[in-house]
Order: structure tokens, then C-alpha cells, then sequence
């Protein structure tokens, strides 16, 4: 094993262990959430607490594992970091999901090179963990993706059509786009998804349990785990309209991919 493939399988060892601490915390957190809410609080509030206290824990775990080392969190903001090495977390990805009591959610953690801004760096590990469905995703730079024991694989060929997976953003002003998106895909398509978690459906087309992803509007800890995930498995992700307010992130096997991309990219 070269070092290199040695530095990020230690990485993603460790990306693993915090993942299946936090994702018990967010599980039995919601768990409790549920009844507190009834007398004390609302849900919506248990769950905003739920992630601050599950990204609060990756944080501390990190610190004290990797001191030095940069952070990048939906919930807390960034830190710089000293080693080059930046982890980027998403502590309860599908927090509506989380909210309604659907168990796909996930935690996501990155291990990346590089400054955490995406297209500037080069990702190392990640892990992705449903805790919900007991399903552990994970993946080292030159070491493939794995669920568990099982190495993972993108989808070679979809002679029926791809079955694909998008989002939606939160504002009805880009419900319109997003829809017209859709239509755009849909010749192509033998069925869409929506599941509520990017990093899970990312994690699904490493998998092969999807054909293919887009979505636009992810922020990089959306993304930053899953998108390793399926470089690994052998796919291909890219993004484009970078300049725009929600840029467009696709994924799938070397064939969907590009065939998203034809359908997609107006400036390829």
C-alpha cells in the first residue's frame, strides 16, 4: 500500500468511527426529540438542536483526533486549519426527512486537501451513514468505495433507462427551474427519485442502486462525501454554472454522466 492510499484509508477509518457516534446521537436524539416535543418544544426545534449537537460532537471528535486540521460545518462554519488536510460535515443531511420521522438521513464527513471551497481541493475519505437503515458508506482515495465489506460499483449500462435521483431547493422561486430540469432529463430516464438526502443519493449511485444524480444549489458538505463515493465506485461527478447562485452538480456512471451532462451543461 503506497503511503499516500495508507494516509486516507487511516482517514476514512476515522471518518467511519465519528459517522456511526454521530448518526447514534441523531437517531436517539430524535427518539427522545419526539416525546420532549409533545410538552416542552416543537420538533422543528429538537431537530436544529439535533444537528448543532451531532455536529458539535464530529467537531470535538476531530479536535481531538487530528488537532490542526481544518473544519468546514453546515451548522458551526469553517476553520482554517494548519495541516492542509479540512474536514467537511453535514451532520443530519435530509433534515426534513429527520423532521417527519423518514429514516433517510444521513451524516456526512469529508477528510479533503486543499481549501474548502469545491473544485479546489482533492478529497481523501469520506464516510456517509444512514442510521436510520443501518447502512455504513465509505471511501478512501485509491482504496474504492465500500459499504461495509462489500466494494462498491457505479451501474455500467442502463438499456431501459437510468434510473435517476434529483432536489429541490427550499424557495418556490426556483421550483419552475428545477422542474423544467426535470423535463429536460426525462427522455433519458426510466424513472426519478427524490429522496431527500444528496450524500444518500450519491452514496446510491456508488452503489448502483441509482443510475445517476442532479441536482442544483448543494453546498459543499452536501456533496463533499458522497461525490468520493462515487469517483470511487467508478463514476464520474462533475459541476458546472459555478457562477451562478445554484450551481449544478451531476453523477452517475461513465455513460449517464455524460449523457446528463449533454442534456445539462450549456456551456460544454
Amino acid at each position: 500500500m503506497t503511503a499516500p492510499v495508507a494516509e486516507s484509508e487511516g482517514l476514512r477509518a476515522l471518518a467511519v468511527d465519528i459517522a456511526c457516534e454521530a448518526g447514534e446521537l441523531a437517531r436517539s436524539r430524535r427518539a427522545v426529540g419526539v416525546s420532549l416535543a409533545a410538552t416542552k418544544s416543537t420538533l422543528a426545534d429538537i431537530v436544529t438542536e439535533a444537528d448543532r449537537e451531532v455536529e458539535e460532537l464530529i467537531r470535538a471528535r476531530l479536535a481531538n483526533e487530528r488537532p490542526g486540521d481544518g473544519f468546514l460545518g453546515e451548522e458551526s462554519g469553517s476553520d482554517a486549519g494548519t495541516t492542509g488536510v479540512t474536514w467537511v460535515v453535514d451532520p443530519i443531511d435530509g433534515t426534513v426527512n429527520y423532521l417527519y420521522g423518514i429514516p433517510s438521513y444521513s451524516v456526512s464527513i469529508a477528510a479533503v486537501r486543499g481549501p474548502a471551497v469545491p473544485g479546489s481541493w482533492a478529497s481523501l475519505a469520506a464516510a456517509v451513514f444512514a442510521p436510520g437503515l443501518g447502512e455504513m458508506f465509505s471511501a478512501a482515495r485509491g482504496g474504492g468505495a465500500w459499504q461495509d465489506d462489500r466494494r462498491l460499483r457505479v451501474t455500467d449500462s442502463t438499456p431501459a433507462g437510468a434510473l435517476l435521483a434529483t432536489g429541490f431547493g427550499y424557495d418556490p422561486a426556483t421550483h419552475d427551474g428545477d422542474l423544467l430540469t426535470v423535463r429536460r432529463v426525462m427522455p433519458i430516464a426510466r424513472d426519478l427519485r427524490r429522496g431527500g438526502s444528496a450524500a444518500l443519493d450519491l452514496a446510491y449511485v456508488a452503489a448502483g442502486r441509482l443510475d445517476g444524480f442532479f441536482e442544483r444549489g448543494l453546498n459543499a458538505w452536501d456533496f463533499a462525501a458522497g461525490a468520493l463515493l462515487v469517483e470511487e465506485a467508478g463514476g464520474r461527478v462533475s459541476r458546472f454554472d459555478t457562477d451562478s447562485a445554484r450551481p449544478m452538480l451531476i453523477a452517475g456512471g461513465v455513460d449517464v454522466h455524460s449523457r446528463l451532462r449533454d442534456l445539462l451543461d450549456t456551456e460544454k
